[in-house]
């Protein structure tokens, strides 16, 4: 297709966004990927999961939840209704990005993988419904959510460097490190997943609705021990940087990860001893996106990329600047 007939070539040509307005579209991203997140969480928790009990309409009959359905229909449809928001705020993050001169490609294809994320997910949360509630495609479901909030976090992250080639901070060892952080950190967040579809919140108050037949006490106990690895490797980390008198950024990185840490293990320790409450086990999720994306932001405040290019003037107003700046004899 030619330039001229791309529609987001035709954007660009008459819209040029600055770079805060880009840095906040891709901020935004990843306050819906959130959203997303938590509100599938109370789909979840107000047993609201086959609120509509078939996909892509609510019933056979009707697009939208009818009046008998009740309140449940209502939650599933309306979080079911938040995808096309979530789509609508991806999708302006790419046209921005595409926009912004210089053009940068990693932008507009990091905007591109979000939103085929989300269009995969919709298709696994309909496949939830009509395999009514399998944990394990909730479980995915859930997976693809933080996926989704990891590519937002990192988009996010480039709009505000440049694109020079990735320059280590700090020494291969510790980068190392870091790296072991995040996969433990995911690691944890798999094995949260598989404690919540081995639970008693199903998504719906059937009593047919499957569970993972795993014991529960045991995984939760598992999902501690990896909270302490994850605790640990953050302290060692914190402790390296401080020995190798690495820039501030990363050290304050590493405590806000520690303090959220802290909070979301208050949280869970509150969740396990007190059954489970619904309003816990939701405060539990958000701080769980909140504990991944420090996670990421420690990870990517280790690697340099240098600074945010800034938009060429144009030629005309590049000569005029420079016959300005000659004094006049």
């Amino acid at each position: 297709m030619p330039n001229s007939m791309n529609p987001l070539q035709l954007i660009a040509d008459r819209w040029q966004p600055s770079a805060r307005f880009v840095q906040r579209a891709a901020l935004a991203c990843v306050v819906m990927a959130v959203v997303i997140v938590v509100t599938g969480g109370a789909v979840r928790l107000t047993q609201s999961g086959l609120g509509c009990p078939t996909w892509p309409t609510c019933t056979d009959e009707s697009l939208t939840p009818t009046r008998a359905m009740g309140i449940n229909g209502v939650i599933e449809f309306s979080n079911r209704m938040l995808t096309y928001v979530l789509c609508g705020v991806v999708g302006l993050a790419i046209i921005a990005a595409r926009a912004r001169e210089p053009r940068r490609r990693s932008l507009t294809r990091l905007g591109w993988a979000q939103f085929w994320i989300v269009m995969g997910n919709a298709v696994v949360g309909g496949i939830t419904v009509l395999t009514g509630l399998n944990p394990y495609i909730v479980s995915s479901h859930f997976l693809l959510s933080t996926a989704l909030l990891t590519v937002a976090v990192v988009m996010w992250q480039r709009t505000r460097e440049g694109d020079a080639e990735p320059r280590d901070r700090v020494a291969r060892p510790v980068r190392q490190l870091s790296w072991l952080l995040v996969v433990a950190s995911a690691v944890l967040i798999v094995v949260g997943t598989v404690v919540t579809g081995a639970g008693k919140h199903a998504g719906d108050a059937s009593k047919d609705v499957h569970r993972i037949p795993l014991n529960w006490r045991e995984l939760t106990q598992l999902h501690v021990d990896f909270v302490f690895i994850v605790v640990g490797l953050t302290v060692a980390l914190w402790f390296t940087l401080r020995a190798v008198k690495a820039a501030a950024a990363p050290s304050r990185r590493v405590t806000e990860l520690f303090v959220v840490l802290m909070l979301q293990g208050v949280i869970g320790y509150v969740q396990y001893f007190t059954g489970q409450p619904e309003l816990v086990v939701g405060a539990h999720m958000f701080g769980s996106c909140i504990v991944w994306i420090a996670v990421l932001r420690v990870f990517l405040s280790l690697r340099d990329r240098g600074e945010l290019a800034s938009v060429p003037a144009p030629a005309g107003e590049h000569d005029a600047l420079q016959t300005a700046s000659v004094p006049s004899r």
